[in-house]
């Protein structure tokens, strides 16, 4: 059974809701305006058209639509005008769509012409028993060990970089050395470099290599033998012995600050390390408490999708989910990553992305559809104040200017973004909420046993790689589908 209306008003003749979450959007294009479209594609195409008998472009239009038949500008003019005409129809319809349509011409006569639009529609959805959900909240001390460790990350980022010249290189120190290496007196393609900073110790380059530069001095060159892995990446150099030619041009140290009242006016607004460490300290328990209070929002939204009632058209995932690949590539581009480059080196396709985003993109879908229905049940009111508010976070958080958001976001769309805003806070303000501590002596996972070199992917495939010295070992590639994740908003 269909829901049929009729609308006179504007380019909108019918509206029909047919199946679920489906309608179908009739109108008429007026006959005056479609010839006005045509004579302006004619107008444009003519020059390029050759009649003969005529000079290129000089052939009237009725010679041309005889020769090529009457409608051959229709299907250009439609193009340039029917998007206004659906447009209209659509917002005059009162219905929320939410897919592109499928449009289907009828006929062109002297009244004009008549187009059929079928459109998924925002489906109504219901939410049971919002009030009163049961949600846990972590709450998360601060320990000592927290704070010790944002100050060793102060402390690393103004450290400073010290030449020794007093003494032998050891352990630790960073070697700034030449080599150049060679199997059976045979130089080998990457075995050498200039400049190299080595930090000693660090396992960077294969066994034996860095232990072997300890004891020297700035200034001193000496041969290092080492033999390659037999699991080495480089086939031609598993297992082959070989010797490189080290100068050792300077030995540098890393300097840490001392842990004092200096260090907190150096690194901080505060004259004292007592003040320091109190700022820290307050800093992460508003960190804690943001992750407490989105781990609270995150259980609250899951219980609102399991309570939601209502078919949700698949075009509404599918839509997000591209959205999400679109930005997801926006922020790779950002960083100088191409998305061809990214599948290259995780070795995925767009469609195992797709799979990827696919239940992220779902849960975004009908956590918002849900928020909506209970704005829309609690009837919540957006004031002037709210707008402003909401265009000046933006706004801040964008380094923006506020008007100029203002162009970009418009008023209606933001209303739903604050209406479900309102929501969330209306279902946490009325959940019942437990607090916890976090969970201890927790046994560890056990982990995968280490790959050996052998089984990770040759490093020389790329050109970065083709670079190295053949003395380094493999890096592991690190696949960045963290990123993905997004807040919804």
């Amino acid at each position: 059974m269909t829901d049929s209306v009729q609308i006179e008003k504007m380019s909108l003749k019918n509206v029909t809701k047919t199946e679920t979450n489906q309608a179908t959007v009739e109108l008429l294009i007026p006959k005056k305006d479609f010839d006005e479209a045509v004579a302006k594609v004619f107008k444009k195409e003519a020059p390029k058209i050759s009649i003969p008998g005529f000079r290129k472009g000089k052939a009237p239009r009725s010679i041309i639509e005889k020769m090529y038949g009457k409608g051959v500008f229709y299907e250009d003019a439609l193009n340039n005008i029917l998007p206004k005409y659906v447009e209209e129809a659509v917002k005059e319809s009162g219905i929320e769509v939410v897919s592109q349509p499928e449009v289907e011409i009828g006929d062109i006569n002297d009244e004009g012409v008549s187009v059929s639009c079928k459109y998924f529609t925002k489906p109504e959805i219901t939410v049971k028993d919002y009030k009163g959900i049961k949600a846990t909240k972590t709450v998360r001390k601060v320990e000592k060990a927290e704070i010790d460790a944002e100050i060793e990350r102060a402390r690393q980022r103004t450290a400073r970089t010290v030449e020794v010249t007093d003494r032998a290189a050891q352990l630790e120190d960073t070697a700034v050395i030449d080599y150049e290496g060679s199997i059976d007196g045979v130089k080998f393609e990457g075995g050498a470099d200039k400049g190299h900073h080595l930090k000693l110790g660090s396992g960077q380059f294969i066994p034996g290599f860095e232990e072997q530069i300890v004891g020297h001095n700035a200034g001193d060159e000496f041969d290092v033998n080492v033999t390659f892995p037999e699991d080495y990446h480089a086939e031609d150099l598993k297992g082959k012995k070989a010797v490189f030619k080290v100068k050792l041009n300077s030995i540098e140290v890393t300097e840490l600050p001392a842990v004092d009242d200096d260090f907190a006016k150096d690194v901080s607004e505060f004259d004292t390390l007592s003040e320091y460490k109190k700022d820290i300290k307050a800093k992460i328990e508003d960190r804690n408490e943001k992750t407490s209070e989105n781990e609270i929002e995150g259980q609250l939204v899951d219980a609102l999708i399991a309570q939601s009632e209502g078919d949700v058209p698949e075009c509404m995932f599918n839509d997000e989910c591209e959205n999400m690949l679109r930005d997801y590539e926006y922020n790779m581009q950002s960083q100088g990553i191409s998305m061809e480059m990214y599948l290259k080196y995780t070795g995925m396709t767009l469609e195992d992305m797709k799979k990827q985003f696919m239940p992220q993109a779902e849960r975004a879908v009908r956590s918002r559809l849900a928020l909506e229905a209970i704005a829309k049940a609690e009837n919540f009111e957006i004031s002037d104040k709210d707008f402003e508010d909401e265009y000046e976070r933006i706004a801040k958080a964008y380094n923006m200017e506020t008007d100029k958001v203002k162009e970009m976001i418009s008023k209606e769309l933001l209303a739903k973004d604050l209406a479900a805003h309102k929501a969330i806070d209306f279902v946490k303000a009325n959940a019942v909420i437990t607090e916890k501590a976090p969970e201890e002596n927790k046994p560890a996972a056990k982990k995968a046993p280490a790959k050996k070199a052998a089984d990770k992917k040759p490093a020389d495939k790329s050109e970065a790689a083709e670079k190295k010295p053949a003395a380094k070992k493999t890096a592991a590639k690190k696949t960045d589908a963290k990123k993905a994740e997004k807040a919804d908003k």
